[in-house]
């Protein structure tokens, strides 16, 4: 590992998980890539995601509406940074369009995803949340960062075996 990528790894803001998909990098790939798809399994239960907007490609646009169960609506508008087919999704909050570089409200996270194969229809989902400050990353960690993503990341499985 290059001294890079050992200090990106290690910074102290970054929140991650890393789990064992049971469905390839191609179905996983398109529950992150594909709208419809993204709606079914995005919040974990008994929150939803009734709208997503996803235009995934470098410079690419996002919006994803989550809904709580009282009715309470967050919306989520980012762009994507850095986008390699079946292997790697960067999207942040930082900025909600390419064009004129238009700034988010508040900055809050830039998501890392790295997908890779492994054993013969498996898949390693790796998530990186990179947060602005310290601040950002507790209230992550507290919201459930670690549980949410990884209940999250079950639906997703759930979902991409049935494709």
């Amino acid at each position: 590992m290059s001294d890079i990528a050992a200090a990106l790894a290690s910074d102290p803001r970054d929140l991650s998980i890393r789990i064992r998909i049971a469905a390839s990098r191609d179905k996983v790939w398109r529950c992150w890539t594909e709208g419809p798809l993204l709606e079914q399994w995005f919040t974990p239960a008994p929150w939803t995601t009734p709208k997503a907007v996803v235009d995934a490609r470098t410079g690419g646009k996002s919006f994803i509406l989550m809904r709580g169960p009282g009715g309470t609506e967050v919306e989520n508008h980012g762009v994507y940074l850095e986008v390699v087919p079946k292997q790697r999704l960067v999207f942040t909050d930082a900025y909600t369009d390419t064009e004129d570089w238009t700034p988010g409200a508040k900055p809050f996270i830039t998501a890392i995803l790295n997908f890779s194969d492994v054993g013969v229809d498996g898949t390693l989902y790796e998530a990186r949340g990179r947060h602005w400050s310290m601040e950002d990353r507790t209230a992550h960690a507290e919201m459930g960062f670690e549980p949410g993503w990884t209940a999250a990341a079950q639906q997703l499985e759930a979902l991409a075996q049935t494709l």
